[in-house]
């Protein structure tokens, strides 16, 4: 579904952007199933929701309201981008979570998978600390990762191959306040 943004929306200030992908509402409902989905798939247990920042800070924060059990929440920080609108293949890790992760149902969220890249990154370091169990869960998920090694468990919604923003999604630090997901052009 395509929707022409207007040039009056004031959150945009003049920048242009291509079409609405997902409108505030669609994310809504989508988030609302997720947090159903991974409520049944983990019955017992300690889960830990461990938020990749920035990108995925809306989402999580919408996710563990919809998730009906007990959890637990945590933060990864790793760059990738910069101000390029294409990964540049060089994950840093910039905040390491200080939770003990052993024995525990590990939930990555992320806010797209994109390259991989960072996910095999960040999938190999959290292994190494012998979770009960590590999913992947991805608002976003372009399909088109020829490197990640490990499934995306939960997905949001199958992204086209554009550069998306809004709902936590940059470009140099812009456009994450958005309350829908918008193609930039």
């Amino acid at each position: 579904m395509s929707v022409t943004i207007s040039i009056a929306d004031p959150r945009l200030s003049g920048r242009a952007v291509r079409r609405i992908v997902y409108t505030q509402q669609q994310i809504a409902g989508r988030v609302r199933e997720i947090g159903e989905e991974i409520a049944k798939a983990y019955p017992d247990g300690d889960l830990l929701v461990l938020g990749l920042l920035k990108g995925s800070f809306i989402f999580l924060s919408d996710l563990v309201r919809e998730i009906r059990r007990p959890l637990q929440i945590d933060f990864l920080v790793a760059a990738s981008y910069g101000d390029a609108t294409v990964s540049s293949g060089t994950v840093k890790l910039v905040y390491d979570p200080e939770t003990e992760l052993g024995g525990k149902h590990i939930l990555l969220v992320e806010d797209i998978v994109d390259t991989g890249r960072t996910l095999n990154r960040l999938m190999d370091l959290l292994q190494a600390r012998k979770p009960r169990s590590l999913e992947i869960c991805a608002l976003l998920h372009k399909h088109v990762a020829a490197e990640l090694r490990y499934p995306t468990r939960f997905v949001g919604f199958d992204a086209p191959n554009e550069f998306l923003v809004g709902y936590g999604l940059d470009h140099a630090e812009n456009f994450r306040h958005l309350p829908y997901i918008a193609s930039l052009q």
